[in-house]
């Protein structure tokens, strides 16, 4: 069960980051060839926003072992500062899925997701995030304001 406060676990391959909540942890070794699968297409996705002007950003986001949704950054090509991979991954699945709850997806994403990222991750209730590179400063678990990791934010 995600109760909104994830855990941080070690590197799943390659560098890769693992935020994982409850069962996710126990999960990572079967998991592996389908995580890099994923992150193969969200670098792919990444490189479309590359060459659209856009950060190079890509997301999908997983349930039942299946990507239900994707995610290119399109802030600067839509004049919308809101515009992540992780939220138009979010969005997306919102609408295939027709509900808020995303408790039983994984998004998985080039970049760790920002702290305005991290915090519509949570208030979805995404149990795992499985993140390519720590981005510092803006990250949403390893900057100083760490919004996935947080325990006192109830969700």
């Amino acid at each position: 069960m995600n109760d909104g406060k994830p855990q941080v676990a070690p590197a799943v391959f390659g560098g890769t980051h693992s935020v994982v909540g409850g069962e996710g942890l126990r999960q990572r070794a079967q998991d592996q060839p389908d995580l890099e699968r994923w992150m193969r297409q969200c670098i792919g996705l990444a490189r479309v926003a590359k060459e659209r002007g856009d950060p190079p950003v890509g997301c999908v986001i997983v349930r039942d072992g299946a990507v239900v949704a994707e995610g290119i950054e399109a802030g600067r090509t839509k004049g919308d500062v809101t515009c992540h991979a992780e939220v138009e991954a979010i969005r997306a699945a919102r609408r295939l899925l027709g509900r808020a709850d995303l408790s039983d997806c994984t998004l998985v994403t080039t970049h760790e997701p920002c702290i305005l990222c991290s915090y519509v991750i949570r208030h979805h209730r995404i149990a795992r995030v499985v993140l390519g590179l720590e981005t510092g400063e803006i990250g949403g678990y390893s900057s100083a304001l760490p919004v996935l990791a947080d325990t006192t934010i109830k969700r």
